[in-house]
Parts: C-alpha cells; sequence; structure tokens
C-alpha cells in the first residue's frame, strides 16, 4: 500500500500522522484519505501541494505500493 504522510494543519484535520491506503494514483488514494477523514481534511487538502516520494505529483501520477504521498499545507509564519 501507498503511504500517505500529513503534516500540520493536515495531520490535525485527519487526526493521523501517516496513513496506509491502497489507490493506483494519487488522485485515488486521496479520494480514500478524505473518505476516511471526513470534510475537514478535504477543506486542508484543497489547498495544499501534494509531493510523492519528494518530487511534485498531480492527481493522475500513478503510485506505486511502497511510493509515499506527503500532504504539505500551506504554512504561515512570523
Amino acid at each position: 500500500m501507498t503511504r500517505l504522510l500529513l503534516l500540520g494543519p493536515a495531520r490535525e484535520a485527519a487526526g493521523v500522522r501517516q496513513d496506509e491506503i491502497e489507490g493506483a494514483t494519487v488522485g485515488e488514494v486521496l479520494e480514500k484519505a478524505v473518505a476516511r477523514s471526513g470534510p475537514d481534511f478535504a477543506r486542508v487538502l484543497s489547498v495544499s501541494q501534494i509531493w510523492v516520494n519528494g518530487d511534485v505529483a498531480t492527481t493522475t501520477d500513478a503510485v506505486e505500493p511502497y511510493d509515499e504521498i506527503e500532504v504539505l499545507p500551506p504554512v504561515s509564519g512570523g
């Protein structure tokens, strides 16, 4: 299964730091994550960058069982 790593607000919205979800594409994995985690996670996901194995990804990118999808919400600070 593909590992899903959630950072910052994504982690807080989903209630977990990481999960393992089966899917053929980034989009499929993220759809299943939204189904598990609910609308708060969906809102954070809609403004987040998605990376696979350290590279920027799109929802149509294929994933393999040992890939890691990172959800990187925008960060603010001062």
